[in-house]
């Protein structure tokens, strides 16, 4: 597993590298690194005594553009690492192309943006489209997708649904909407599955609740 976790958002992106890695796992400073490190970190084996697998953090790799090009060069032969590695980076340039390379090899990256003002806006507008037609929804949360951070996202879509819930106490929908969500979130929290995969399917499921 290869991600890449960006963003100013950097107590989130720590919840989220602890999620996937756990308390345990090797930092490396991408500055520091020379081509010739990549193989030992992605096929190495771990230092931790008893993992089964490679935990690792990587900082600001972008940085050192030799490294990363190497990466980006090489990365149909790294994404087979059995270990998990995580990219952390304070800025990330998607028009590289490196980055572009990592991308087409299916490396995700996660964005932790700072909440805007336009987001509690957004998610009631999508929410309310989703209760009318999920499909349509989702088409609406792809076009600012690329602007939200996902468990950002859900949190103020499970304010929303409180929001509901309160309005209409006793309404069949908005008990199963906040029932659903609980479900979501905890899946969130305890699964390897995209964040943005579920709320998708919350939003599909929403209509029919």
């Amino acid at each position: 597993m290869i991600k890449i976790f960006t963003g100013e958002d950097r107590g989130k992106l720590q919840e989220a590298v602890k999620r996937e890695l756990g308390e345990e796992y090797e930092v490396f400073e991408g500055e520091e690194l020379t081509t010739g490190d990549l193989p030992g970190i992605f096929f190495g084996a771990t230092l931790f005594a008893g993992f089964a697998e490679r935990r690792v953090v990587i900082r600001d790799l972008g940085e050192n553009k030799v490294v990363f090009t190497e990466l980006g060069e090489k990365i149909e032969e790294f994404v087979k690492t059995e270990a998990k590695v995580i990219l952390v980076e304070t800025k990330f340039d998607k028009r590289l192309s490196a980055a572009k390379k990592l991308a087409k090899a299916g490396v995700e990256v996660r964005e932790f943006k700072m909440a805007g003002k336009g987001d509690s806006r957004a998610v009631f507008e999508i929410y309310d489209l989703a209760l009318k037609d999920g499909a349509q929804a989702v088409r609406a949360l792809e076009k600012i997708q690329a602007e939200q951070e996902p468990y950002m996202f859900f949190g103020l879509l499970a304010s929303q649904a409180l929001k509901r819930l309160e309005w209409r106490p006793n309404g069949t929908k908005e008990r199963r909407a906040v029932k659903e969500l609980a479900e979501v979130d905890m899946k969130m929290k305890t699964t390897a599955v995209e964040p943005w995969l579920l709320v998708k399917s919350f939003l599909v499921r929403l209509s029919s609740l």
